[in-house]
């Protein structure tokens, strides 16, 4: 058969999964990981802002935890209405609007005046955030052939370390810098508003959600955008495609089969995985430049040292990269979430400048590498109908802990110092490894496309 009758024949799905890497791909990897970066640095920013106003403002330790937790509360909301939305109104739309949300209230924060206000906007950031992310984590993998699907996914995921590294640098330089430093960087926050626009207008929309909802002519003319773009003659549609029946339709349905019998084991493990990487996580790094303060060290050390951890974030994602396609995604994650748990208490114990910078970018590469296979397994779980709801959802789960966590620390911290607090989410990694095989590895499997 040739070629071109062979992609006649074929369903847009086999033909996006034949495709080599093209600029088309690029533009969708970067497009998305621009705005994905975007979010790691606003993330990052608040755990270098909460050391400088928890100074400025007297903060006690609770009304600090509440900066960070509320903003998790938002994304917590935000993960689980997104995916959803994005199910139904498609992956780009979402995808921009979420950016736009938290852009502009991130802009906003730099104006405030007191702990309140900051409290409103930070929740309306967490509504943006943690929609986006899950959202853009779907739609990248619904572009991506199936031979490289895990690494792109996991190459997204490495454009989070570009954003908090951002957000060590303007921690470093900026926030110290004057009184108003922690408003410089909520302002330099707002970028992704603008970003917002070249989103919705520049990126194409998912051709497997576009032929699910039934709009074939456009879901055929995206396919072919990409067809031409690794040099492959157009060859006209034969024929309105046969679409497998949709796993779900309805906002009910989605919510319901994400616990039928063909995925409720995958389901619970997932959100199990979600709830305990965003403990420890969360717990962890939105703390590290605070415990380094309260450890003896002066604010401008702390935040070197947070930069020096977070470059670690790189290699990480590199070598999680690489393995996802050679080990699988259980094996890969697990693995890196085992070596989360060890540097996690080797970071508690350490004591000096060097065992901290160690333990912490051990820590940064195994927990960051983690991450990267949980984006790229997560989507997988479930097919298209269903794929954005079941990664908001798992996501949102997540959130949950992210809420907890930064609440939970200073306790921690008064109870039994770093090495308790850092112990516990060691335990919270290791259950993470267990419960990662209990999920389904597609490794070089095409996407479910029901």
């Amino acid at each position: 058969m040739t070629d071109a009758a062979t992609r006649a024949s074929s369903t847009l799905s086999e033909r996006l999964d034949r495709l080599p890497f093209t600029r088309r791909h690029l533009r969708v990897l970067t497009g998305s990981g621009i705005g994905w970066a975007l979010d790691a640095m606003d993330v990052g920013l608040i755990s270098f802002i909460i050391a400088a106003l928890a100074a400025q403002w007297s903060l006690t330790p609770t009304e600090a935890s509440w900066i960070a937790s509320v903003g998790f509360v938002g994304m917590a909301i935000g993960a689980s209405v997104g995916g959803l939305l994005a199910d139904r109104f498609g992956r780009r739309q979402v995808f921009a609007l979420t950016l736009l949300v938290y852009g502009v209230a991130t802009g906003a924060s730099a104006l405030v005046g007191g702990l309140a206000a900051l409290l409103v906007l930070r929740f309306l950031v967490g509504l943006g955030l943690g929609a986006e992310l899950p959202v853009a984590s779907t739609y990248v993998s619904e572009f991506a052939p199936a031979r490289m699907r895990g690494r792109l996914i996991v190459i997204l995921e490495a454009f989070w370390a570009v954003g908090w590294t951002l957000a060590a640098l303007i921690g470093y330089f900026v926030i110290p810098a004057s009184e108003n430093g922690w408003r410089w960087a909520f302002a330099l926050g707002a970028i992704p508003a603008a970003y917002a626009l070249i989103v919705r207008w520049g990126l194409p929309e998912s051709a497997r959600w576009l032929e699910r909802r039934g709009r074939f002519g456009q879901a055929e003319s995206v396919v072919r955008s990409f067809e031409d773009a690794a040099g492959a003659a157009a060859v006209p549609a034969s024929g309105r495609p046969t679409v497998p029946p949709a796993a779900a339709t309805s906002l009910g349905q989605r919510l319901g089969t994400l616990w039928s019998a063909e995925f409720r084991v995958r389901t619970a493990c997932l959100w199990l995985v979600w709830f305990c990487v965003n403990f420890s996580y969360y717990g962890a790094f939105i703390w590290i430049p605070s415990i380094l303060v309260t450890q003896g060290y002066d604010l401008v050390r702390s935040f070197g040292f947070t930069l020096i951890i977070t470059l670690a974030q790189l290699p990480g994602y590199a070598v999680a990269a690489w393995l996802i396609e050679v080990w699988g995604r259980r094996a890969t994650l697990s693995v890196f979430l085992v070596g989360s748990a060890v540097s996690a208490i080797f970071f508690g114990t350490a004591t000096g400048a060097g065992g901290v910078i160690a333990a912490g970018m051990a820590l940064s590469f195994f927990n960051l590498g983690a991450w990267g296979a949980l984006y790229a397994v997560t989507p997988e779980m479930y097919p298209t109908s269903l794929r954005a709801t079941g990664s908001g959802w798992a996501a949102g789960v997540g959130r949950i802990a992210s809420i907890v966590a930064p609440l939970v620390v200073p306790p921690l911290l008064v109870a039994g110092g770093a090495p308790v607090l850092f112990v516990v989410f060691a335990v919270f990694f290791a259950v993470a490894a267990a419960a990662a095989w209990g999920l389904v590895d597609r490794r070089g499997v095409a996407l479910d496309d029901r």
